[in-house]
């Protein structure tokens, strides 16, 4: 605890100049007497600070005496501010906190750093959600924020979920025992084992999450990163998707491969290498035949060359528009 406030101390000095006892105890939360004691403690570590008494006295460093008290390069001084970039810690809840930290290590940081550390976030732009996807979390409604999830992670207690399955109307109840929460792709996931199994919950499809007052029942030795570790790898075995040959018009592929860039496999040609009415050809992967429809949004400047179940697909879903609308 004292070499805390006394680290504390030294950082409100290089931040503030000087500084009154008062002003420093009731920062710290302890009496005068304490923070004359640190000072005492300073001078003898070697760091020049001296008191002036008086109306206008206070404590005070050596004019031009400054320390790196964090030990940090400026390429790290940058990298740790891209922190605030990240949108993760705004879902937790996190924002304040996470600004209150950058500011305490903005105070520690050497003067030649602290211009780039600033710069940071007019520089840098980190947008985690895919193109024409909304930036709301999409909480279904009444459902819980990730609050109650992290609650119970950070409380080692079990929970009690309502959750609703992907093209499963009705609800399902299960009681887990959490490990932790990844984001993936702007997504967050509560990964838990259910019957001592592991298992992936989308928070987003949560109707209900209740903490109960019942220790977490985790596998001996196994941490959050092996089990997803695990979870991962079982995704990733899923069945491979459709392969899918398309042609585009060359005027309209930047678009495309901004609207589809997921399910590009392959490097596609440059929107500028030739006319905009030349076809070019581009490599796709869809989990089915059924998916490949959301290409009809481009009409006719888009193709489908192969498979033929996926043309076949087009077609009953162009016939299906073309009766609606006759």
């Amino acid at each position: 605890m004292k070499a805390d406030r006394l680290l504390s101390i030294l950082l409100l000095l290089q931040t503030r100049g000087r500084v009154p006892a008062t002003e420093l105890a009731d920062r710290l939360e302890v009496s005068v007497r304490t923070i004359y004691r640190d000072v005492e403690s300073l001078s003898a570590a070697g760091v020049p600070v001296f008191t002036e008494r008086g109306r206008h006295g206070g404590i005070s460093l050596l004019p031009g005496y400054r320390t790196d008290v964090t030990g940090l390069t400026a390429d790290e001084a940058r990298a740790l501010f891209v922190l605030s970039a990240q949108g993760a810690h705004s879902d937790l809840g996190l924002d304040g906190a996470l600004g209150s930290a950058l500011r305490k290590v903005m105070a520690a940081l050497p003067a030649p750093h602290r211009p780039a550390a600033e710069r940071i976030s007019e520089r840098i732009l980190v947008d985690p959600a895919r193109w024409n996807q909304s930036s709301a979390t999409g909480w279904p409604a009444g459902g819980p924020d990730l609050g109650e999830l992290q609650y119970a992670v950070f409380a080692d207690r079990r929970l009690r979920l309502r959750y609703r399955h992907s093209g499963t109307p009705a609800p399902v109840e299960y009681l887990v025992d959490p490990y932790g929460l990844v984001s993936k792709a702007a997504v967050w996931y509560l990964v838990a084992d259910l019957h001592g199994e592991p298992r992936l919950f989308r928070a987003d499809r949560v109707l209900v999450a209740e903490t109960i007052e019942e220790p977490v029942r985790r596998r001996p030795g196994v941490g959050l990163a092996a089990v997803w570790g695990v979870l991962r790898e079982q995704v990733e075995r899923l069945p491979k998707e459709l392969p899918v040959r398309v042609r585009v018009r060359r005027g309209r592929l930047d678009m495309f491969v901004r609207i589809h860039g997921g399910r590009v496999t392959a490097q596609p040609p440059s929107p500028c290498a030739g006319p905009v009415e030349e076809w070019v050809e581009v490599a796709m992967a869809f989990p089915s035949a059924a998916a490949v429809r959301a290409l009809l949004a481009f009409g006719a400047e888009v193709e489908v060359l192969s498979p033929p179940a996926a043309r076949r697909e087009l077609a009953r879903a162009a016939a299906e528009a073309l009766r609606l609308y006759e």
